[in-house]
C-alpha cells in the first residue's frame, strides 16, 4: 500500500466549465478558431481554476476536467484499439438522456502516446506546493455499458484475453502517468454503484451477464492493473451512482459490494457517495481494510447549491467511525461539478462555497 500524506479536504475532479471555454468549444466546433488557440484558451481556464482551489485550502488539485466533454469517452478515445461512434441513444439517467455516443473495440487494446498525458504535464507545471491530480475512467467502466456488442469477436473471441489485454494497458497507462510525474491518480468508476442497484443488476442479467461474476472479473482486472505499482504513487476509486446534470442512475448502499471492492481491491483511496439515503449507511465500510487505506466520504452534494450544515455533516462522520477508524475518514464532496461539459444545476459562486465548507469541516474534524 501507499505511504503516501493524506488529505482530508479532498476534490473528486471536474468543475463547471467557465463561460470562456464554452465560447472558444463552440468558436472551434464552428472553424472560427484552430486547436492551438482552443488549448490556450483552456490553459488559461486551467491556470484559474487551480488558483481557486489552493484559495479555498485544498492541497489536492485538478485541472477541472477543462479540456474534457465527457468524464469517460474522451479518454478511452486516446487508447489503442478503441473508436468512438454514434449511438441510437445517450444513457438514460433519472428524467433526461445524454448526448448519443458510445465507444467500440476495434482492435487490440492498448495505451501509447495517449494525449492526456500533456495535460496531466501542463496541470503539474502550474500546481506549486499542491498536489496535482490526475483523473481517468476505471477499466470497468470501458466493458460495462456495451459489454461483449461492441468488441470486435474477430479481435477478442475469447473475453479473457480482452480482460487480460484491459488490465496490461492499463498497467501500462499507470506507469506512464507516473513517468510523467503523477503522484496521485484516481479511477472514477460508476459501475461498481450500478452492482449495489437490483434494478441495474437485473438489467445485466438480462442481457446475460451475471453480475457476480462481472464484479469478480472487474476487481482482478483492477488488480492486476496495480501489480507492482510504486510506494509513492497514490490511486483511489471514486465510485459513482452518476452525476450528469445533476441527476442520477442507481440507487442502493454499498453492501452488495462491499467485501470484493473494499476487502479485496488494492486501491489507497475509496471516494464514496454518501450524499443522500440512495448511498445507504456506512456499515458496509467496516471492509475498509486498517492501516493506511482510506476512505473519502462524500458527504457534501454537488447536485444542488444548497450549502449543508457543517454540524450535520461532522455528526455523519462521527456515525462512520463507528465502522472504520476516523484516521483512515477523509471529506470530500460527493462527486465532480460537471461530470460532462453541461454541468450539474448550481452556479459557480456554490460550487466554490461547498469546496470552502470542505476544507472548513475538515479542519475542524482533523
Amino acid at each position: 500500500m501507499t505511504t503516501s500524506t493524506h488529505y482530508r479536504a479532498e476534490v473528486v475532479g471536474s468543475f463547471l466549465r467557465p463561460a470562456a471555454i464554452k465560447q472558444a468549444r463552440k468558436q472551434f466546433e464552428a472553424g472560427e478558431i484552430d486547436a492551438a488557440a482552443l488549448r490556450r484558451i483552456e490553459d488559461a481556464e486551467i491556470r484559474k481554476v487551480v488558483d481557486l482551489q489552493r484559495e479555498a485550502g485544498l492541497q489536492v488539485v485538478t485541472d477541472g476536467e477543462f479540456r474534457r466533454a465527457w468524464w469517460h469517452f474522451d479518454f478511452f478515445d486516446g487508447l489503442d484499439g478503441v473508436e468512438r461512434y454514434e449511438a441510437e441513444q445517450g444513457i438514460q439517467f433519472n428524467g433526461v438522456q445524454t448526448k448519443a455516443r458510445g465507444v467500440k473495440v476495434t482492435g487490440k487494446l492498448g495505451f501509447s502516446n495517449h494525449p492526456m498525458l500533456e495535460d496531466f504535464r501542463f496541470l503539474q507545471s502550474i500546481s506549486g506546493d499542491a498536489v496535482a491530480k490526475m483523473t481517468i475512467p476505471s477499466p470497468s467502466v470501458l466493458h460495462f455499458r456495451g459489454g461483449r456488442k461492441v468488441i470486435d469477436a474477430t479481435v477478442y473471441p475469447d473475453l479473457k484475453d480482452y480482460f487480460d489485454d484491459l488490465a496490461q494497458t492499463y498497467k501500462d497507462a499507470i506507469k506512464a502517468f507516473y513517468d510523467a510525474g503523477c503522484r496521485y491518480l484516481q479511477l472514477d468508476d460508476t459501475v461498481w454503484a450500478y452492482l449495489c442497484s437490483d434494478d441495474q443488476k437485473r438489467e445485466i442479467r438480462e442481457r446475460g451477464d451475471n453480475p457476480e461474476e462481472l464484479a469478480q472479473t472487474y476487481a482482478r482486472v483492477l488488480n492486476k492493473a496495480l501489480e507492482g505499482k510504486p510506494d509513492d504513487l497514490t490511486v483511489g476509486l471514486h465510485v459513482c451512482r452518476g452525476n450528469f446534470r445533476s441527476t442520477w442512475i442507481s440507487e442502493g448502499g454499498y453492501e452488495p459490494v462491499a467485501e470484493i471492492l473494499f476487502g479485496g481491491v488494492n486501491i489507497d483511496n475509496f471516494f464514496l457517495e454518501y450524499d443522500n439515503e440512495r448511498s445507504g449507511g456506512f456499515e458496509p465500510l467496516r471492509f475498509i481494510k486498517p492501516g493506511n487505506q482510506q476512505v473519502v466520504l462524500g458527504l457534501i452534494t454537488t447536485k444542488t447549491g444548497d450549502l449543508e450544515e457543517a454540524a450535520t455533516v461532522e455528526q455523519r462522520i462521527k456515525e462512520a467511525t463507528q465502522y472504520v477508524s476516523l484516521d483512515q475518514i477523509c471529506l470530500s464532496p460527493q462527486c465532480g461539478f460537471a461530470s460532462t461539459e453541461e454541468g450539474n444545476s448550481l452556479t459557480e459562486a456554490q460550487q466554490w462555497a461547498k469546496l470552502r465548507l470542505v476544507v472548513d469541516i475538515a479542519n475542524r474534524v482533523w
